[in-house]
């Protein structure tokens, strides 16, 4: 998407709240197949919980926005311990709630299923302490909102970059690496959330789609990768909060990747995080956009355009609609359990116990049922579900709505699988053979997230 400037401008209540989640040493941490490794021996940086509240006024039920340092979840229960006390302690709409996990590799291990695993005993009260820190930080977002406007501005940054490569060795077959011929998304939505009394940036939102994947099975840290220093990088120069939201990424990584060497994730972040910064600087000054002023006759015909005070919205709205999304035949529990007894490779064993939980939470079942979350923030949407779907997601969303600031959440209130779109569906192609979905799952996605989304246009307050 070409950068350019957004008119749209909501006017409300914000508040935000961070915490600390890095894991203690010794947990379960084991996410490659390729590692030698069960647990981290340092802390490369603190994996954090960002928390944003969002009103339409004092009286109002808030959406309340999560950005986590966590990998991915393995199964529906492990994930409800998370956000289950969250929503049951803010008496508060599920529709309300998005958790949106950054899917950082280097992180702790949080399926309770691990627990027989080296550091295995860790996972559990590691998990169960997370749901009260997320609803303690929701409350204190909650209690601090303050009348605040959230503008948008669309910016690049090609740090994400294909990954469905073709092995070199043979072309009938796929690896998940570089693939320098195939276009990326280079995409970066930036939202500025500034306060109305002075001005002051209060939290920035990130969304940019690109798998932290930098470190990989050599790595012996805990980290939220790239993230870490990208908002580290933001922070400096904003002095607030920045929130991370992982975007449409199925098919984006860094070009360098798969390393031990910190240095390259710190370098990704400070790319990204120069690019957000680049962004703000390029967008208006808060609550004003650019519109046309006059023309003045020179040596040519100049058209001047001036800032103005924006038409601010105030639309506070959220849908959770559900999706029966079609599953591949599947083999039986047992057929799996039998393949891993027998199985000896590492690798091997680790995609068994993946495909293990993914047979488990199907169910024999044809379809898979999934969640969508839509949200209307003044004249922005912001769509969440559980997925790992193909940036065309996004991409047709932001082409849909060209003039609107489009939010695209992957791993979002849980994970489950890749969801490829149909023409990109090859037997060797890990995210299609790896995954639940079937072909056409993709585009199922993607119709309901446009019918939500204009139904949610459709349906908006007049802006004020």
């Amino acid at each position: 998407m070409t950068p350019h400037m957004l008119d749209y401008v909501f006017a409300g209540r914000i508040g935000v709240a961070r915490r600390d989640i890095t894991p203690p040493l010794g947990i379960y941490s084991r996410n490659w197949g390729a590692a030698t490794r069960h647990t981290a021996e340092g802390v490369h940086r603190p994996l954090t919980a960002t928390v944003l509240a969002i009103l339409a006024d004092h009286q109002s039920s808030p959406l309340i926005l999560v950005a986590l340092d966590l990998g991915w979840f393995k199964t529906p229960s492990d994930e409800w311990m998370i956000r289950g006390p969250l929503l049951e302690g803010l008496q508060i709409d599920p529709s309300r709630v998005m958790i949106c996990i950054s899917h950082t590799h280097a992180g702790p291990a949080i399926c309770l299923g691990d627990a027989g695993e080296p550091g295995g005993a860790l996972i559990e009260p590691y998990m169960r302490g997370l749901g009260p820190i997320l609803l303690e930080a929701a409350r204190q977002a909650i209690a601090q909102a303050q009348p605040a406007l959230l503008d948008w501005g669309y910016g690049l940054c090609d740090l994400a970059t294909n990954r469905d490569m073709i092995d070199p060795d043979d072309p009938d077959k796929y690896v998940v690496g570089y693939n320098p011929s195939a276009p990326a998304d280079a995409t970066l939505l930036v939202g500025r959330v500034t306060a109305r009394e002075d001005g002051r940036t209060i939290a920035t939102i990130v969304n940019y789609a690109c798998h932290p994947t930098t470190l990989a099975w050599d790595n012996h840290l805990t980290s939220p990768d790239y993230v870490g220093t990208m908002r580290q990088t933001v922070e400096a120069a904003t002095d607030a909060p920045c929130l991370f939201l992982q975007g449409a990424s199925g098919d984006l990584a860094p070009a360098m990747q798969y390393t031990g060497d910190v240095a390259v994730a710190d370098g990704h972040g400070v790319k990204l995080g120069h690019a957000v910064l680049a962004t703000m600087f390029g967008m208006r000054p808060p609550g004003k956009v650019l519109q046309f002023d006059r023309v003045v006759e020179s040596g040519a015909r100049l058209g001047v355009w001036s800032d103005r005070p924006a038409q601010v919205d105030t639309t506070v709205e959220a849908i959770e609609t559900k999706m029966a999304l079609p599953a591949k035949a599947q083999p039986t529990e047992d057929e799996v359990l039998k393949q891993l007894a027998k199985a000896t490779d590492s690798f091997m064993q680790e995609r068994l116990r993946r495909k293990l939980h993914l047979v488990r939470f199907l169910g024999g079942k044809p379809t898979c049922d999934m969640s969508l979350w839509v949200w209307r923030v003044g004249g922005a949407l912001l769509f969440g579900q559980p997925n790992e779907p193909y940036s065309q997601w996004q991409i047709a969303l932001r082409q849909h709505w060209a003039r609107r600031p489009v939010v695209a959440m992957n791993l979002v209130n849980g994970s489950c699988g890749y969801l490829v779109p149909k023409e990109k569906c090859h037997p060797h192609r890990y995210t299609y053979w790896q995954s639940l979905f079937a072909a056409d799952a993709f585009s199922v996605l993607q119709k309901s997230s446009l019918t939500t989304g204009d139904a949610l246009i459709d349906s908006a307050v007049t802006p004020s």
